[in-house]
């Protein structure tokens, strides 16, 4: 029998035509725009390749730090769509589409998931089809107009960067709440934090609104000037800036994935339920 001769090999890796390929292609419901320079790779066919995960990246979604500060979904979006050089400032209408992507890479498109019903309170296992999820984002199309005469408000969607920041808001909210129904706190202390938190929780919200318009139209020109225009918000009256959040957080919603229609095996009752996208159980694979 002949033996294996041991050469090494120099110079370029070999391994690498073994490396990962990718699996799928998708397109971004933003359809490329909205990104920084340098953000993303732009494809003539707006088409982009999707690997499935590693191992690596699997470990980023049990780490309960980077899933909270959004650092494990911008290094995975890194990895499995490359094409994507900075995750953080990605529009929020596509981050969806490229974690459904990336799970139907890694894990086949079909997903298995439990839902308790409403009514009889039994778990059901049902079986969803992520390309049908995908396909809930085609031909989607960003309204970035908002109109208030004699004013055209031009707006972005929120980066990753800011919806990741948004959820801190929650969290603010939730201090807030905290602070009301802590016994421990005397009631001068209650109202000062309750203010201070309430104050901080305000001015987030009208920064994120304001980081969201790229110019405003007016009669006698354009102004994109960043620090003008977050000095009209501040001053402009409560409607413009209410018919600018309600235009913004519509488009949020329309992005949206849609609940989905359930039966129960158990007690037949027909009901819905809504889809999240909370990276570690969406990325969690039953054995």
């Amino acid at each position: 029998m002949a033996e294996m001769q041991n050469t090494e090999i120099k110079g370029t890796n070999p391994l690498t035509q073994y490396f990962r390929q990718p699996k799928i292609w998708i397109k971004l419901p933003s359809g490329g725009k909205f990104y920084p320079n340098n953000a993303l790779d732009h494809s003539a066919n707006d088409e982009y390749p999707v690997f499935a995960m590693t191992a690596k990246d699997e470990l980023l979604f049990k780490t309960p730090d980077a899933l909270l500060s959004g650092q494990s979904t911008v290094e995975v979006i890194k990895s499995c769509i490359p094409a994507i050089r900075e995750p953080w400032m990605m529009p929020s209408i596509d981050v969806d589409a490229a974690l459904i992507a990336i799970r139907l890479a890694t894990y086949g498109e079909n997903m298995e998931v439990t839902v308790t019903c409403p009514s009889c309170k039994e778990d059901n296992d049902y079986t969803m089809n992520l390309r049908v999820w995908l396909g809930q984002f085609d031909n989607f199309e960003y309204d970035d107009s908002v109109d208030v005469d004699p004013l055209t408000i031009k707006i972005r969607p929120y980066s990753y960067r800011e919806i990741t920041k948004a959820s801190l808001q929650t969290l603010e909210q939730q201090k807030l709440v905290q602070i009301a129904t802590d016994d421990t706190i005397s009631d001068d202390e209650k109202i000062d934090r309750f203010q201070k938190g309430f104050i901080k929780l305000t001015d987030l919200t009208v920064d994120l609104i304001a980081g969201c318009i790229t110019r405003i139209e007016t009669p006698d020109g354009i102004v994109s000037d960043l620090k003008q225009i977050k000095e009209f918000i501040d001053n402009a009256p409560k409607d413009i800036f209410d018919k600018v959040h309600k235009h913004v957080s519509k488009i949020k919603h329309e992005i949206d994935l849609k609940p989905q229609d359930m039966k129960c095996a158990h007690c037949e009752a027909e009901f819905t339920t809504p889809i999240t996208m909370d990276q570690s159980n969406f990325f969690a694979v039953r054995s």
